[in-house]
């Protein structure tokens, strides 16, 4: 009886979880993995309905708005205590600024510089947010990182200085913890909706159009577990959709970024220990990347490289989750097997790619 009772409340909260989102809406992608998720998903949620830009003022007193009816700035709200400011829609709209909680603005967390300011994503709402002046210029177009020593920081602790995060070294923004999945969700929902849509996009160090460098992939996959889905995101997830009538697909199924971006797993039940990983890109060209993930960060484990005749033409040994890029210049053309093992714990698995 108590089995069945927990049976019919997981449903229950399924259901609830679920219910905004229209049935069907998911459908073509239930079940794809890798890349052809990515087009399945995009195929979802694109030509979705563009705004003017001065809507989007408008657009945030539903979208980025808290319970007691304040902006909900993410760049100043301390959600374990008290912000340092609050700004009211409309009466605090910016304007011009001088100091922190001067005024709110919209801040393109995807710059707008790194799409040349095209249409529609200079509109779309599901990478703008309600935030700071100041605190939006000082990021002004640097990508989100993690940053050991700042060289600025605001009230609320977001930082700008210096990567530490493996794989790039120049300034970087970094949100609070709390916070730091909303804006790795944002990013994953770009790169799928504008996937195939982003000829002629500048770019910048942690994007190549739409899609995620190695660097930032890696950190806004450990961003994305660190920081889960919150009712925050929820409610914006649905309020844009009312105004936009696409989805973010990542907080309606955040599983899906490892469907994406990691198709490959291994699982040894007994020790729990998950191994995740990826070749990107794939095609590969003269260099490649493997993105790897494992749940408990403290492996080791080894990677092998063969080609179709078996020949090992790469092996290394490695210690905990890293990017590892591989000369491929000298590779030729045709199919390749990676293995990923882990002999202690009786893990392996084969991903297959090609040049």
């Amino acid at each position: 009886m108590v089995k069945a009772s927990f049976i019919i409340l997981i449903f229950f909260f399924f259901e609830i979880s679920f219910a905004q989102i229209p049935t069907g809406y998911y459908d073509n992608a239930i079940g794809k993995k890798g890349i052809v998720l990515q087009a399945e998903l995009h195929n979802i949620i694109k030509n979705h309905t563009a705004i003017y830009y001065k809507q989007i003022w408008t657009a945030f007193q539903s979208t980025d708005k808290k319970a007691n009816g304040n902006v909900w700035d993410m760049y100043s709200d301390i959600p374990s205590g008290t912000s340092p400011y609050t700004f009211t829609f409309v009466t605090n709209q910016c304007g011009s600024y001088s100091a922190e909680g001067d005024c709110y603005n919209r801040e393109h967390s995807f710059p707008k510089s790194w799409f040349s300011d095209g249409n529609p994503m200079i509109t779309d709402l599901f990478h703008i947010y309600a935030t700071d002046g100041k605190v939006n210029n000082e990021r002004n177009n640097f990508p989100y990182g993690e940053v050991t020593n700042p060289s600025w920081t605001s009230l609320n602790g977001s930082k700008l200085g210096p990567c530490s995060f493996p794989g790039y070294s120049g300034v970087v923004f970094e949100p609070i913890d709390e916070y730091k999945g909303d804006f790795a969700r944002t990013y994953f929902y770009m790169a799928t909706r504008y996937y195939t849509e982003d000829t002629g996009w500048a770019g910048s160090p942690a994007v190549i159009g739409s899609q995620l460098k190695p660097w930032a992939l890696n950190l806004f996959y450990q961003w994305n577990l660190q920081d889960t889905v919150s009712q925050k995101e929820i409610d914006r997830n649905n309020a844009i959709f009312n105004i936009q009538h696409n989805r973010n697909p990542f907080i309606d199924r955040p599983d899906w970024i490892d469907s994406l971006y990691f198709p490959s797993s291994s699982v040894n039940s007994k020790s729990a220990v998950k191994i995740n990983f990826n070749i990107y890109p794939n095609p590969i060209g003269n260099k490649c990347n493997i993105l790897i993930y494992n749940n408990i960060n403290l492996v080791d484990w080894q990677i092998s490289i063969y080609d179709l005749s078996g020949r090992l033409v790469k092996k290394e040994n490695i210690y905990a989750s890293k990017i590892i890029e591989v000369n491929s210049q000298n590779f030729n053309k045709g199919l390749y097997i990676l293995k990923v093992e882990n002999k202690d714990l009786n893990l392996s698995k084969n991903l297959k790619f090609i040049k």
